[in-house]
């Protein structure tokens, strides 16, 4: 894995990681009680995004990290993963 594939891999699970982030732990201004002029009722109250810009860094880092030792050591390879060639199927068009 090259440097370019490996950003790529981390930008894409950071992304993935962070969607679930976004979701834990939230109470809606309605939830709350505490509703703010001109936004909907379930805009979250507290949002808190530095912190789970952090947290979502962190476990996507950790993930990625056992991602590319699996690709790096060769546990699972290309040829592993090709269907067309492990069922005879010939080349992909």
């Amino acid at each position: 894995m090259n440097i370019v594939t490996g950003i790529v891999l981390y930008a894409l699970i950071w992304f993935m990681t962070l969607f679930i982030v976004l979701q834990v732990g939230v109470t809606s201004q309605s939830e709350a009680g505490a509703r703010v002029r001109g936004t909907h009722g379930s805009a979250p109250e507290n949002p808190q995004l530095k912190r789970r810009f952090l947290v979502t860094t962190g476990v996507a880092a950790a993930i990625w990290a056992v991602i590319a030792w699996i690709i790096i050591a060769g546990v699972i390879s290309i040829e592993d993963i090709d269907l067309f060639t492990r069922f005879g199927l010939g080349e992909p068009r």
